[in-house]
């Protein structure tokens, strides 16, 4: 995972090295476009994710969703010197339009919500969580698919 130590674009670049270790990512073709301002960038092409209708499938859109949020939540805690396990406690998904394009998404920090008191969280207690909301936007504007998700990250543990 990203390392403190290291710029963010050496953080993002081991961030999808990472992804190459799960088989479904794999198989979407996902990958980090960037980080800018608050906000994480990904995408995937239409080809692996398609469905039969001819648009984005929509268990690639709810996976790249979730995905974006995770990674933006463990960058986030890596960046402050922190290597936790995240995982997605909950999430909604709402599809508003048909995606005919690749799967371009974004991933931030819900407003009500800030780094700083997630990080002292975790640096008090060993665990914390957060709300980040993610969208899918279409070419021509708005949204496709939306994700409001809870994440929570837990102090690794040493595996026996």
């Amino acid at each position: 995972m990203p390392n403190t130590d290291m710029t963010m674009e050496a953080s993002l670049k081991d961030l999808s090295g990472y992804y190459q270790t799960i088989p479904m990512a794999q198989a979407m073709q996902l990958e980090v476009v960037g980080f800018a301002g608050d906000r994480l960038r990904m995408r995937a092409p239409l080809a692996p994710n398609i469905n039969d209708k001819g648009c984005a499938f929509g268990g690639s859109l709810t996976s790249l969703l979730t995905i974006a949020g995770w990674s933006l939540a463990t960058l986030e805690l890596a960046r402050a010197g922190f290597e936790a396990d995240v995982f997605v406690a909950d999430s909604t998904i709402r599809y508003l339009a048909p995606l005919y394009d690749d799967l371009e998404v974004e991933a931030w920090l819900a407003e009500d919500e800030s780094w700083e008191g997630f990080i002292g969280m975790f640096r008090q207690r060993g665990k914390a969580r957060c709300q980040i909301h993610a969208r899918a936007g279409l070419p021509q504007g708005g949204d496709a698919t939306t994700l409001q998700g809870r994440f929570v990250a837990l102090a690794r543990q040493a595996k026996p």
